[in-house]
């Protein structure tokens, strides 16, 4: 058996969030021919709200999964980190440890959009959720989404549409069953389309560390991995505040879409893009 530790960190949200996983695989085909599936990943977690101090406890947090484990750093096979989209500045925090930590253990890093951590959070916690729109609050009245299917025979996660930027009104509708992940349906209600729409509401499945060390553990032993130089947050938006015109504006839409009938389109979502600073959060 093969042994991988994986450290999973995600602050993009609230919440400053630390998984540690240990998982054992088959890694000759004696032990594959004996079909004794490998035991179940050990997992030491953290989950934290912080606010927006998140990177004042992330590191401690580290240190403490370590010592609950008995691990070292040094045992570290891959250092995974939520890539976005989410607070800019919370981003920043995991993709720059996550990116000191790699360098120092000369190990690579898996990013993992927040997005997709959602959709595996509902996994893990329904394993009926095999088609899943994810969605953010993005602020500004927007919201960031996605829409993933379950591949069975892969074992693995298929994009169906990619992370996008959307009003509330505007996401693109799965054409089968689905479950809604995410926090958009707390922060929204009927004014997110997809809430009435969807066979399942899952507000608890956000950004954690947890489902984050799962989907990377995946991809780390699919060799989907980064050297740390290439570590990086992904964004979608271009700007982080709005102006105060652009407040008033929002605020007079949402009192006209409140006396209106739902369902008003608006405007599409924007293409993800990355980058290395474009403001804070």
């Amino acid at each position: 058996m093969t042994k991988t530790v994986l450290l999973a960190l995600d602050t993009s949200t609230e919440f400053c969030s630390v998984a540690l996983l240990s998982a054992e695989s088959a890694d000759d085909a004696s032990a594959a021919e004996a079909d004794a599936p490998a035991p179940k990943p050990r997992v030491w977690v953290r989950h934290e709200a912080t606010g927006a101090v998140s990177s004042t406890r992330l590191l401690p947090a580290i240190r403490e999964v370590f010592d609950e484990a008995g691990l070292a750093l040094a045992d570290c096979n891959a250092i995974a980190f939520g890539a976005g989209p989410g607070s800019f500045t919370g981003l920043r925090t995991a993709t720059g440890v996550a990116q000191g930590l790699a360098f120092g253990l000369n190990c690579p890093v898996v990013p993992i959009g927040t997005l997709l951590a959602c959709a595996e959070s509902a996994r893990l916690r329904d394993p009926s959720a095999v088609r899943v729109l994810a969605a953010l609050d993005a602020r500004m009245d927007e919201v960031y989404w996605a829409d993933y299917a379950w591949d069975e025979v892969a074992g693995e996660w298929r994009t169906v549409h990619p992370a996008s930027l959307a009003a509330p009104d505007a996401l693109t509708l799965p054409d089968q069953p689905f479950t809604l992940a995410g926090n958009a349906a707390a922060a929204f209600g009927e004014r997110l389309n997809a809430t009435a729409a969807a066979r399942q509401v899952d507000r608890e499945a956000v950004p954690h560390a947890l489902p984050v060390a799962f989907a990377a553990l995946r991809a780390f032993r699919a060799g989907r991995t980064l050297p740390a130089d290439q570590a990086a947050p992904e964004y979608i938006r271009d700007k982080v505040a709005q102006t105060t015109e652009e407040r008033m504006a929002a605020k007079a839409a949402q009192a006209q879409s409140a006396a209106a009938s739902p369902g008003q389109p608006g405007h599409a979502g924007r293409t993800i893009r990355s980058a290395h600073d474009e403001g804070a959060q």
